[in-house]
């Protein structure tokens, strides 16, 4: 288990301490305590780090607003759950025996499993910044887990809104899937996608799949060019998925390609190459372009901290911090139940990423995001439902 302490290692630069009180400094017992169960090292540091720099600003610009509950201050606890399940465990149960009110994260779905057992014993409100694994909030028996909320939509709903786009705006009739067989997350969104693309009149015409780590994809996207489709689905991780939009261009393959948040990285980019990145389609919960004034400010605010842009990761969980101040201010108090109640309770919450409330399964009810790419610049951006 790792805190964070004062070095440029982890974050290169981000102040982050094992007990840090960001903000005008209080006494001890005068502050209220945030935590966080993040990815900082390890498999999904690239999702981790970016909510918790997200979650640092959060506490620390309220810190400067004078604080919560008539001027406490909040000090924040993350720790480094190293992407491994036994340490996110681990760290959830250090974090309840710090006496914090709630908290961010895990991340990873795999990871954040991990951790549910030990939130719902100690009835910790936790909210959930990217775990986008469908049923995370439910228990084996289907009910709703009291104390885990999230701020991202499921796979499923990304699935299920990409086959509507592609057969209602791309007016696609006939597909070709390719998906990670490794990948939970890739074969997630590949079946919620058939099941629209097929109820909306659209055939699969050919289902593919590769491993992740993989870098040659020639065997797949030959086999693909007698084939007559009008879309290509391609979910998974932009690791893989950029070398096959390379591939797949380079082949001649011109067809529209749809994938999901996965994709929501300048490496896909990079690995592409921004000449083959046209006609490229993925579903996201953030865009930085868009031009709502709130949105502006976070990203100048993120900007200036951090001497970077921040990514959809780190919207979200700004998201997932500012929903939990928010709770504990409208709570009236640290009491845990009190929050849980208030987190479940508040409606229309003017996010980042959107405005939303909670569903009954504690999911936020909100449309996805479809970014168009072209040349290897976003092109256009528009909202989807799975409806």
């Amino acid at each position: 288990m790792k805190m964070i302490k004062l070095t440029q290692t982890l974050f290169a630069g981000l102040l982050l301490a094992t007990n840090l009180l960001t903000g005008t400094m209080a006494h001890a017992q005068d502050t209220i305590k945030i935590g966080g169960n993040l990815e900082l090292s390890g498999a999904a540091a690239a999702y981790g780090t970016p909510i918790a720099e997200a979650l640092q600003l959060a506490v620390e610009q309220r810190n400067e607003a004078g604080g919560l509950l008539d001027g406490q201050q909040l000090e924040l606890f993350i720790t480094d759950n190293q992407s491994d399940l036994t340490e996110a465990a681990s760290v959830a149960t250090k974090l309840i025996s710090q006496d914090v009110v709630g908290i961010i994260g895990p991340t990873a779905t795999g990871v954040a499993k991990a951790a549910i057992p030990i939130i719902s014993e100690g009835k910790m409100p936790t909210i959930l910044g990217a775990s986008t694994g469908d049923g995370l909030t439910l228990d084996e028996s289907g009910n709703v887990l009291e104390y885990l909320f999230r701020v991202c939509f499921e796979d499923s709903f990304q699935g299920l809104a990409a086959g509507q786009y592609a057969t209602e705006t791309l007016e696609a009739s006939s597909a070709i899937i390719i998906t990670d067989q490794a990948l939970d997350y890739s074969l997630g969104l590949a079946d919620s996608f058939t099941e629209r693309f097929e109820a909306n009149g659209g055939s699969i015409i050919k289902t593919e799949s590769y491993t992740s780590g993989d870098t040659d994809f020639s065997a797949i996207l030959t086999s693909l060019l007698g084939q007559d489709f009008d879309i290509l689905y391609i979910p998974g991780y932009y690791t893989e998925t950029g070398l096959i939009i390379k591939q797949a261009r380079e082949l001649g393959i011109t067809q529209p390609i749809i994938g999901g948040d996965g994709y929501h990285s300048k490496t896909l980019i990079e690995l592409a190459g921004a000449e083959n990145a046209s006609d490229i389609y993925f579903t996201t919960h953030f865009y930085e372009g868009n031009d709502d004034p709130k949105t502006q400010q976070f990203i100048d605010d993120f900007s200036a901290k951090f001497g970077k842009q921040p990514d959809t990761f780190a919207a979200l969980g700004y998201d997932a911090a500012n929903l939990l101040l928010d709770a504990i201010e409208i709570a009236g108090s640290t009491d845990t139940e009190a929050i849980t109640q208030a987190i479940g309770e508040i409606e229309n919450f003017e996010g980042i990423t959107g405005t939303f409330s909670f569903d009954d399964n504690h999911n936020p009810i909100k449309p996805a995001l479809m970014l168009k790419l072209e040349n290897g610049e976003i092109a256009s951006a528009e909202e989807v439902s799975a409806e």
